[in-house]
């Protein structure tokens, strides 16, 4: 068994938090793909369907979106465990997650010309993420 770190519950409860946010975007735009509905967008410019609808809403035919709830999965399982190995998988995951996040973003703004306030949101929680994730990593560091 891994040793606990010496981290507070603080960091690793808002990762919980965070990676339960995620989930539920990433669960509705999910939702969306699969019974063919439009996501509902706040300001009613279309952007999100005009985002879920392009070639880049699904990569090998797996929608993005789910990949994202496989992401913030990941992240919840790391915020449970008291380990080494959660902070690094913390670390990781939010990493990878928020290079991917702002490669989508990229997308949206130069090549499908359309922004996705749910995919914005996503991201935003994603670099949340990875602050709460790299403070843990920080900690760990300093506590050796």
């Amino acid at each position: 068994m891994a040793p606990r770190t010496k981290d507070g519950p603080t960091l690793r409860i808002a990762l919980g938090v965070l990676a339960v946010v995620g989930l539920v975007i990433g669960t509705y735009l999910t939702w969306t793909h699969f019974v063919g509905v439009p996501p509902v967008c706040i300001s009613g410019s279309g952007g999100c369907e005009t985002v879920q609808s392009s070639r880049y809403a699904t990569i090998f035919g797996i929608p993005v979106a789910t990949l994202g709830v496989v992401a913030y999965a990941g992240l919840l399982f790391s915020a449970a465990l008291r380990s080494e190995v959660g902070i690094y998988l913390g670390f990781l995951i939010s990493l990878v997650g928020t290079l991917f996040s702002a490669y989508l973003t990229y997308l949206e703004v130069f090549v499908i010309g359309a922004l996705c306030q749910w995919c914005l949101a996503s991201a935003a929680v994603m670099v949340a993420a990875l602050v709460c994730a790299a403070v843990r990593a920080r900690l760990l560091t300093q506590a050796r």
